[in-house]
């Protein structure tokens, strides 16, 4: 009887998710039945200005949903707005050429962003692209500096950096060899 239960709870649950969600109405009173999530939600709150961490921590989802251009304007307003994760996915984005054209400077400098920011992914990164001459003029010392500094911050990686002797094939083997190919 309780799997009987169980199944029918299953049931409705799936023809609730597949049902479509109600027809928005805007007039001069309001907006009936606003669509509160979904990329129509972004869409909306980048438009009205509104960014605020959770919007912010949505950038990450539009991307995996293949919405680069919608991901790379919420991150930037994001990350110009302070945000240092967005800092580090808007480094990604560049990185990458995902939404706009692969750009290693500007990936470099949002990582040295989200370093000053206090970031310890960014300090990660920001010391990994001076060690490499990766969108900056390599220093590996002062790399080897914020990657010790991500390394006190707690960063797993960073440590096994560290215990590696600094030896960057270890975190990302063959990354010098890379040859930069769109994703799409």
């Amino acid at each position: 009887m309780r799997h009987l239960a169980l199944m029918t709870c299953a049931a409705l649950w799936a023809n609730t998710v597949a049902a479509e969600p109600p027809l928005t109405v805007e007039d001069d009173l309001g907006i009936l039945n606003p669509q509160d999530t979904g990329r129509e939600m972004l869409t909306r709150k980048i438009e009205m200005g509104v960014i605020d961490s959770v919007t912010c921590s949505l950038g990450i989802n539009v991307t995996k949903n293949d919405n680069h251009a919608l991901a790379r304007k919420l991150t930037k307003q994001c990350a110009e707005a302070g945000y240092a994760k967005a800092m580090t996915w808007m480094s990604q984005l560049e990185n990458n050429g995902l939404g706009g054209e692969y750009n290693p400077d500007a990936s470099a400098d949002w990582d040295r962003k989200a370093a000053e920011a206090g970031d310890p992914v960014g300090r990660f990164n920001h010391g990994l692209n001076l060690m490499r001459g990766h969108g900056i003029e390599q220093d590996e010392v002062l790399g080897r500096r914020y990657v010790d500094q991500a390394a006190r911050d707690g960063l797993e990686i960073a440590k096994r950096l560290q215990g590696a002797d600094y030896d960057l094939d270890e975190v990302t083997p063959d990354a010098d060899n890379w040859k930069y190919a769109p994703l799409f």
